[in-house]
């Protein structure tokens, strides 16, 4: 991906991409359970402050789910007339549900102004959080409206390679793939249709 990337732009792929293929030719899901989600977090200490003591429980993990759920819908209809990502086709949400669920999501930032007035310096406001899962699925959520809404959304296609189930940005003109593995089981996926369709 590209260094000059916006946090937010990549805040916002990283968490479509927990839904990715299990290299099985299945789709795993790296929020299938707290400790997940809690390890994702960590992972990302810019999505919330404090994101290395983060814990999750079932609520955070259901409110993050839901808000992936209404990014990949979004992702879907933003990379038309390109098909969206075989993960997501049987089950995007329409998007006046998608953009209604973001925007719900978004709106959860309980916070409080707390002042801060350390010896020498000048005093400063800061809002702290009330309720940490509503501080992640809110982060997450304005990252997610700051990429859809910004320039890198005409670059977003989803990988159509066997098996994949990724988003990505396209990086050059000829780009088709997410990586370069994906662009390898394209082309052989394509020469044994054309042999198979030799031999009939």
């Amino acid at each position: 991906m590209q260094e000059s990337l916006t946090r937010d732009a990549r805040l916002a792929l990283d968490l479509a991409l927990t839904i990715r293929h299990d290299g099985h030719g299945g789709v795993a899901d790296d929020l299938a359970d707290p400790a997940g989600l809690t390890a994702w977090v960590r992972a990302h200490p810019d999505a919330v402050p404090e994101a290395a003591a983060f814990v999750a429980d079932d609520a955070s993990l259901t409110a993050v789910r839901d808000l992936r759920a209404a990014v990949r819908a979004l992702f879907a209809h933003a990379v038309r007339p390109g098909e969206p990502s075989r993960a997501d086709a049987a089950r995007l949400l329409p998007v006046p549900d998608a953009v209604a669920r973001l925007n719900a999501a978004a709106a959860r930032t309980p916070t409080i102004p707390v002042l801060h007035w350390p010896e020498g310096a000048e005093p400063a406001v800061r809002r702290n959080a009330v309720d940490g899962a509503h501080e992640l699925t809110a982060a997450l959520a304005h990252a997610a409206m700051a990429f859809l809404a910004g320039p890198d959304r005409q670059r977003l296609r989803a990988c159509h390679a066997p098996r994949c189930v990724r988003y990505f940005l396209k990086e050059h003109p000829r780009q088709e793939w997410c990586k370069p593995s994906c662009g390898n089981r394209a082309r052989v996926a394509r020469h044994h249709d054309r042999h198979r369709t030799v031999q009939a």
